[in-house]
């Protein structure tokens, strides 16, 4: 079984990132947009409802939600990135109920199934041809993968993600021998 990887180029994760934003289908989008944005697995993103993320006293998208973690019962907040708080806003005049799920399947007014968010992703792969396996892992992993590239500190992202340790993390963000082969025929130290 091949594992799902984060996806490594740029202009590959805007593509498939605005995919659906481009077909006017904004629940997809925002369904893409947080998965990538906030690391939760996809269990966890489905299950958020408008009240987690709109504030309906005040008529506006809370800047970060608070959840339980499935998998691990650990409580987490979650800074919502300006993007996803404008996809939200762009996403909410027209759906946001309390206690409505924000992916809601129209026909049964549960939360869309997990199999339908990955046929979703799939699509997408799919359509702009990714010649890897993606999922909806892939964006979790995706979160991760792009602030270790950009020197973060993999103490924060394993905390992020609840890893056991240091070790899980770089297995799990994709890190390839090739990567660490690079770190040794690069260093500049004399």
């Amino acid at each position: 079984m091949k594992t799902t990887q984060p996806i490594r180029k740029k202009a590959q994760l805007k593509a498939f990132v605005n995919y659906y934003l481009d077909l006017g289908k904004i629940r997809n989008y925002v369904l893409i947009l947080m998965s990538c944005f906030t690391a939760l697995r996809i269990s966890d993103l489905l299950r958020l409802k408008w009240d987690d993320v709109y504030d309906f006293k005040l008529g506006k998208v809370k800047s970060e939600i608070y959840i339980v973690e499935t998998k691990t019962k650990k409580p987490k907040t979650i800074a919502l990135h300006k993007k996803v708080v404008k996809a939200l806003k762009m996403f909410a005049p027209c759906n946001a109920e309390e206690g409505k799920y924000i992916f809601e399947n129209p026909r049964t007014g549960n939360a869309i199934s997990r199999i339908q968010a990955y046929r979703l992703i799939r699509a997408v792969a799919e359509a702009l041809e990714f010649n890897f396996r993606v999922s909806c892992h892939s964006l979790r992993k995706t979160f991760g993968y792009w602030p270790y590239r950009g020197g973060a500190s993999l103490a924060i992202i394993m905390e992020i993600y609840n890893h056991s340790s240091i070790k899980v993390t770089l297995r799990y963000l994709g890190v390839t021998q090739d990567e660490i082969n690079n770190v040794y025929l690069n260093i500049n130290l004399i």
